[in-house]
């Protein structure tokens, strides 16, 4: 599905706030984008799977109460922060009236797992003398305040209202890398189409959880071994997981050029699909997506999320060469390791950065999910 029908108003970044292995800012992943990188890479700690840990960070400085950040998972204080950073970065961080106005959307994957309760209860259950009621029993007493083994999606959300005095509306997206493609686009619509001046987007993940990392081995999707760039993993095809944040202030031409805002790039359109995923449909609803941007100069950067798995990663390739065989291609993979719900916000906010440094002229973003869901934006300098 694509928004294009509905670009009736033009639509503008005004704050990037972006968190990595790499570190936070602008300016740090945009040295990073000139360079190529290189990547920090974790092979120890969860091998055999690599990984990109999350660089440290001062959360005071965006989540200055402890008891704010004590009752937030990983994940949670990411995201929040990389939401502080956006704000800051479109200089309303302090403007109550924007912020009573301001729409927030969250793409979040299903919350993280108290690790130390699932351990107990399973060492437990195994010599318990009646299963069923030892399971009763802890579930109800072990359970977060949340009345869930895992933080609720929606906590994200209520967070940033929280932390950062947001006071206007919010919704939240799930389902891997297509819930951070929506999310986009979604946040892109509503201000095209008139039905929102200013949206705060993004979604924010957590690589360093062995409940993931067995997710996503039990479906064959990681990669082994060390590093290796994400089109150059024939030998053992898989994604290297990232922690990384990005939330982006997506605001109406007219309403950022009334408060003399800084304009990081032009959100041109944003589109979405989601294939079958038999042979070659990863490439034609690419193709179909990008096509629809028009045509793509020399200038052009292609910033791409795909995952590194077999097959569909060759296939987004394939539809990046056709469409814009004369952009320069950068893998979102290759700097901060793929992100999943986070992977589509990350990669359009590299583009903005590489738009709003002066590194490219225009930037198409592609990414298809890792089993369902594709994805493409088209931003241009402003």
């Amino acid at each position: 599905m694509s928004d294009m029908t509905l670009n009736r108003r033009d639509v503008v970044i005004t704050g990037i706030g972006i968190a990595s292995s790499l570190g936070e800012g602008v300016e740090t992943h945009a040295a990073a984008l000139a360079a190529g990188g290189p990547p920090v890479v974790d092979t120890e700690s969860f091998k055999p799977y690599p990984l990109h840990p999350l660089a440290a960070l001062e959360l005071d400085r965006q989540i200055p109460k402890k008891s704010d950040q004590r009752q937030m998972e990983p994940w949670q204080r990411l995201g929040v922060y990389a939401a502080g950073l956006a704000l800051d970065s479109a200089g309303i961080k302090d403007d109550a009236e924007a912020k009573s106005t301001l729409q927030v959307i969250v793409a979040a994957g299903g919350g993280e797992r108290d690790h130390a309760v699932d351990s107990a209860i399973l060492t437990g259950l195994r010599d318990a003398s009646a299963p069923g009621a030892y399971l009763n029993e802890h579930l109800m007493s072990d359970l977060r305040p949340t009345l869930f083994l895992a933080q609720l999606s929606n906590l994200l959300a209520g967070n940033i209202a929280i932390v950062h005095g947001i006071t206007g509306p919010s919704r939240t997206f799930m389902g891997e890398e297509q819930a951070g493609v929506d999310a986009i686009r979604t946040a892109h619509a509503r201000i095209a189409s008139g039905q929102s001046d200013l949206m705060l987007v993004g979604g924010a993940y957590n690589a360093e959880r062995r409940d993931m990392l067995l997710l996503f081995e039990l479906g064959g999707y990681l990669r082994r071994g060390g590093f290796a760039p994400v089109f150059a993993r024939e030998d053992a095809p898989g994604l290297i997981s990232g922690s990384a944040g990005a939330f982006l202030v997506l605001e109406s031409a007219e309403r950022a050029a009334a408060r003399g805002a800084r304009v990081h790039a032009r959100l041109d359109r944003v589109g979405a699909a989601r294939s079958r995923r038999a042979a070659g449909t990863v490439e034609a609803a690419l193709t179909d997506l990008v096509g629809g941007f028009g045509s793509l100069g020399p200038d052009t950067l292609a910033v791409s999320a795909a995952t590194g798995c077999a097959g569909i990663t060759a296939e987004e390739a394939h539809a990046l060469a056709k469409a814009a065989p004369a952009a320069k291609r950068v893998a979102t993979g290759d700097l901060v390791g793929h992100g999943v719900e986070a992977a589509f916000p990350v990669s359009v906010a590299l583009a903005a950065i590489a738009l709003s440094t002066g590194q490219a002229q225009e930037a198409v973003v592609t990414g298809a999910g890792h089993w369902r869901g594709e994805g493409a934006a088209h931003l241009v300098h402003a």
